[in-house]
Parts: C-alpha cells; sequence; structure tokens
C-alpha cells in the first residue's frame, strides 16, 4: 500500500436528541402532570495519536467521520442517552488544520487525545418547563446540531534517524541494509517519492525523498520533503561520491534547510559519504574525507558491498541517535 502523508476529510459532531412531550398515566389520576425528559447529548469528536505512519493510507477511501447523535428523551422523565464519542485516530506527527479558520492542531505524543468537534446539547422536555405558572407545559425542544468541518491533515514524520540528501546519494539502498524494509532503489533522480521508513534495533529510520537545490521554494519534491526533516532527531547527511564537489553538494542541501527553517541547522547531524567503492584509489578518500572534516568532525564513509563499513557505521548511528535522544 502506498505511503499517504496528507488527507482531507469531513468530520461532525452527533446532533442532540430532542426533548418530548409526554404525560404522566396514572391510575385514579384523569390528568397527570409533564413526564417528558431531556434528550441526551451528541457524540464528540476526539483525535488520538497512535504509533503507526501508515495510518493515513486507510482514509483514502473514508472521507466522513459523523459521531452519533443523542436519543430521543422519553416518557416518565427518562432522558435520552448520549452519543457515542468518535475517535478518529491519526499517526504521531499529524498536523490537522481547519480549512475554514486555518487553526491547528499537532498530535505529538503516543496516546495524546484531543477534543476536535463538540456534540450538540439535547433539547428540552415538557417537564423541565413546568413551573407554578405552567402546571401543564406542551412545549419541549428539538436538540441542538454538532460541531462540524473540513480538515485538511498532514503528516510530519516523527521518527529517530533522517535519512537526507540530494536524488541518488544513496539514502534507500542504506536504510534497506540497516532496517527489514523492502524499498524501491532506482539508479535515476526521485525513486523516492514517499518517505520509507524501516527500524532498527527500535529505533525508526527514515529515508526521506530527495531534493535539489531550490527546494525550499518549492523545486523538485520542495516542502514535500523538508516538511519530514522538522521532527528527526538526528540527520544524516548522505553524499554520493559520485558528485564531483562533495563540498559543494553538502552545501546545497544545508542552504535549503536554512531557507526553509534555520533551527534545521541545530539538529544533530552526521555526514555519510556513500558509494566509496566507485574509487578505486583510496588516497582520493582519504583527501576528500579531510576537505569534509573541516566542516564537521562526524564523517564517515561506507559502501553497500562493504560489510565491515555497513556495520560500523550502523554501530555509530545508534550509539548517536541514543545520545541525541538522552539530551532532549
Amino acid at each position: 500500500m502506498a505511503f499517504v502523508d496528507e488527507i482531507d476529510i469531513y468530520a461532525r459532531a452527533g446532533d442532540g436528541g430532542n426533548g418530548v412531550v409526554r404525560w404522566r398515566r396514572m391510575r385514579n389520576i384523569e390528568f397527570g402532570g409533564p413526564s417528558g425528559g431531556d434528550g441526551g447529548r451528541g457524540g464528540a469528536v476526539y483525535l488520538r495519536a497512535v504509533r503507526d505512519v501508515h495510518l493515513l493510507s486507510k482514509y483514502r477511501v473514508k472521507k466522513e467521520f459523523i459521531a452519533k447523535r443523542g436519543q430521543d428523551g422519553g416518557s416518565d422523565s427518562l432522558e435520552g442517552k448520549n452519543g457515542e464519542d468518535l475517535y478518529i485516530d491519526l499517526p504521531i506527527g499529524s498536523v490537522v488544520t481547519n480549512v475554514e479558520t486555518q487553526k491547528n492542531i499537532s498530535l505529538l505524543h503516543e496516546g495524546e487525545e484531543v477534543l476536535l468537534l463538540e456534540g450538540g446539547n439535547g433539547g428540552r422536555g415538557n417537564e423541565s418547563f413546568k413551573s407554578s405558572r405552567n402546571q401543564r407545559p406542551r412545549q419541549a425542544t428539538r436538540g441542538r446540531a454538532g460541531e462540524e468541518g473540513f480538515y485538511h491533515i498532514e503528516l510530519e514524520l516523527i521518527a529517530d534517524i533522517g535519512l537526507i540528501g540530494l536524488p541518488n546519494a544513496g539514502k534507500t539502498s542504506l536504510l534497506n541494509e540497516f532496517t527489514n524494509a523492502h524499498a524501491k532503489v532506482g539508479a535515476y533522480p526521485f525513486t523516492t517519492l514517499e518517505p520509507n521508513l524501516g527500524e532498527c534495533y527500535g529505533y525508526i529510520i527514515a529515508d526521506v525523498p530527495g531534493l535539489i537545490e531550490g527546494a525550499a521554494e518549492g523545486r523538485g519534491l520542495g516542502h514535500k520533503f523538508l516538511r519530514h526533516v522538522k521532527r528527526l532527531s538526528v540527520l544524516v547527511h548522505l553524499i554520493s561520491l559520485e558528485n564531483k564537489d562533495p563540498v559543494k553538494t553538502y552545501a546545497t542541501v544545508r542552504n535549503e534547510l536554512a531557507e526553509y527553517d534555520s533551527d534545521l541547522l541545530k539538529k544533530k547531524e552526521i555526514i555519510v559519504l556513500t558509494k566509496t567503492d566507485i574509487l578505486s584509489d583510496r588516497k582520493e578518500v582519504e583527501k576528500i574525507m579531510t576537505k569534509m572534516k573541516k566542516i564537521s568532525p562526524l564523517v564517515y564513509t561506507v559502501s553497500v558491498y562493504d560489510d565491515a563499513s555497513l556495520k560500523a557505521l550502523n554501530d555509530i548511528l545508534l550509539q548517536e541517535v541514543k545520545t541525541a535522544i538522552d539530551a532532549s
């Protein structure tokens, strides 16, 4: 099933039940008093955060979420039963925006519940209108309508490690090596059009789509890539040695991060030079490493054809992400 990271839905809370006009039936009393009960309250709509990043794909067909209405009142002063509340489960990291008001709600923690729409109040039965001046009220009111709205839901991934870089940097190949993911790999740009996820010793790794210069203004995959970087704990910046100027390649991606959100530059970052197997001269690789270490001390090399380099990098990533999470 394709990964879905944004959908539009309609949601409505339940209407309140109607109040009713009823009369008591008592032996030896010809005209009993009013006994119509109030209607029940309509069910509310809640958002609930769950740990399932693929959940939005299940809502591609289901576009309407409507809570139950309250029951009408009954005889003998019986109040109607309240409508059952409706819970909409969404992945952690979802941002729910009211299309009309543009107000939004972010779900950041597993199990978090947020009231989205309130159910309508139940109507009043005729017993509630009884007074010294109105002994036999014949009026009752209808239940109020529940709140409703159209919403845009956008997922901003919350993962532990994010693999970033220009298209064809080797992000998906590395994800497949470190996790049980079986993401598509191709020898052409933008093979990854949606984020891929995998798990490694309990940590979530996200291979987010590649970007190009100008992504912050919407070129290439633009914001579709960048919004998924905001909540990652550690950024692993992959630079393929196919690039003639790794320093310039690094600067391109860093500039797009800064243009989109300068806070992204404060995240823990590891630089990984990929596809080292294409350079047969080890001295050339060391020369590039020396240049990159002037930018950051956390620079490593890896080849998917070298098990030793894969294991070493895996150990480093797990240690760095643990340190970053413990410090947050």
